[in-house]
């Protein structure tokens, strides 16, 4: 299947990419793992796109996009992919349409993953990171250390990174709504796009959107 997943910002979407790229058995390709690929290999759109963040501008789509075709052209994603984080504007979301129609493909489904706003802040804002070891994270709902702002695993500090700030988070939403959102509308004219709750424990959102695309592909 080829199949592009968007959602806010704490919708989950990196998570359920993962389970179900492999479920799928397609490959898993995000705007970050592109961007981070790029770079350390030295490609020329990574040189390009390291200019710019250097600069703290935005990366141009024609950048972002070149990108996205390179990966989508390997022999691994000819028969199907998740794109997770592209396409983020409908520019993007037009590119990849003429990429798959000059190869005679198209998408499959349009998985959007639903998530009240309020969820989203208390996802993000929630989240606590260990000052020595930014990959152990906590929640102070949802996974709280056994020591109030205390690590479990090496008993280092954890702290509200600047990214997961409530002010943070409401403007990364209100990108999202003005940049990404539209795209829904886009696709939904297609017949595309499959709406699920992401709600619930991360096994049962998979299984929604397992038997959701199913059901589109029936």
């Amino acid at each position: 299947m080829r199949i592009v997943l968007v959602g806010p910002p704490g919708a989950g979407k990196g998570t359920q990419a993962a389970y179900l790229a492999e479920k799928l058995s397609i490959p898993h390709i995000s705007t970050g793992d592109l961007f981070r690929a790029n770079i350390s290999q030295g490609t020329p759109l990574g040189k390009q796109a390291q200019e710019y963040m250097r600069a703290g501008q935005l990366v141009p789509d024609e950048v972002t996009i070149g990108m996205a075709e390179n990966r989508l052209d390997q022999e691994d994603a000819q028969p199907g992919f998740l794109l997770d984080g592209f396409p983020r504007n409908q520019i993007q979301a037009e590119a990849l349409d003429t990429y798959l129609g000059q190869r005679g493909v198209s998408l499959d489904a349009v998985l959007d993953l639903e998530v009240p706003e309020s969820e989203v802040i208390k996802r993000i804002a929630g989240r606590r990171t260990c000052r020595n070891d930014s990959s152990h994270t906590f929640h102070v709902e949802y996974k709280p250390p056994k020591a109030q702002g205390v690590c479990d695993v090496c008993g280092g500090e954890l702290y509200q990174r600047e990214d997961d700030s409530e002010e943070t988070v409401r403007k990364r939403l209100e990108v999202y709504h003005r940049e990404t959102e539209p795209i829904i509308d886009y696709y939904k004219a297609k017949g595309l796009v499959v709406t699920i709750s992401a709600l619930g424990k991360v096994s049962e959102v998979t299984q929604r959107a397992m038997d959701a695309l199913a059901a589109k592909a029936a």
